[in-house]
């Protein structure tokens, strides 16, 4: 019953004002989320959980995560987070370093206290969320060859003969925008304007 206001006095907490933003995701500063706990609850305490050799990390041998609690009223809530990149993508176990690991625990921090119920709407659809990945060159779509009498030539025709006014060049400039256009098609255009 206790662990049920504790949650509705920490959600009516507006944390607007403290917000920022990373990327495309709005976060909260362990700091704030950690100044407004403890201003309403006092002595709420935060445990880092080490793995056996004492490292606040645990591995699968490829990636790693590191593993925060927030007990507030003698009710613990935990929080497991990949250690990872400015992008939010996991970082392979050999190249972190103990920056990312702090950043972890101190993101970790901001999420275990919002299962308490302080700016836990921040991270509503966090968990499926796609992020941005930067985006492959797409290729080319292929140009249309235009031929001679073939399904798009009547529509050429038209157009040639709306454009007459405007000469040769004119009209071959802005058929090529939208067909590759060769040498017989062009001198097909040439005997269509005189």
């Amino acid at each position: 019953m206790e662990q049920n206001k504790v949650y509705q006095n920490l959600s009516k907490i507006s944390v607007k004002d403290n917000v920022e933003k990373k990327g495309r995701f709005d976060y909260l500063s362990w700091a704030w989320a950690w100044h407004h706990l403890q201003t309403n609850y006092p002595g709420s305490q935060r445990v880092v959980y080490e793995n056996a050799e004492g490292v606040p990390y645990f591995t699968d041998g490829k990636f790693a995560n590191v593993k925060v609690g927030i007990i507030v009223k003698g009710v613990e809530h935990i929080d497991y987070l990949p250690i990872s990149d400015n992008l939010n993508r996991s970082i392979p176990l050999t190249k972190i370093s103990s920056f990312e690991v702090n950043n972890a625990i101190q993101r970790s921090t901001a999420k275990a206290i919002a299962m308490h119920g302080l700016g836990l709407s921040l991270w509503i659809g966090e968990d499926t969320a796609v992020y941005d990945e930067p985006k492959k060159p797409q290729p080319k779509p292929t140009e249309y060859i235009l031929e001679l009498n073939d399904e798009k030539w009547p529509s050429v025709m038209q157009y040639i003969a709306a454009n007459k006014d405007k000469g040769l060049d004119w009209i071959i400039e802005n058929i090529s925008k939208k067909y590759k256009v060769s040498t017989k098609v062009k001198t097909e255009i040439k005997k269509q304007l005189k």
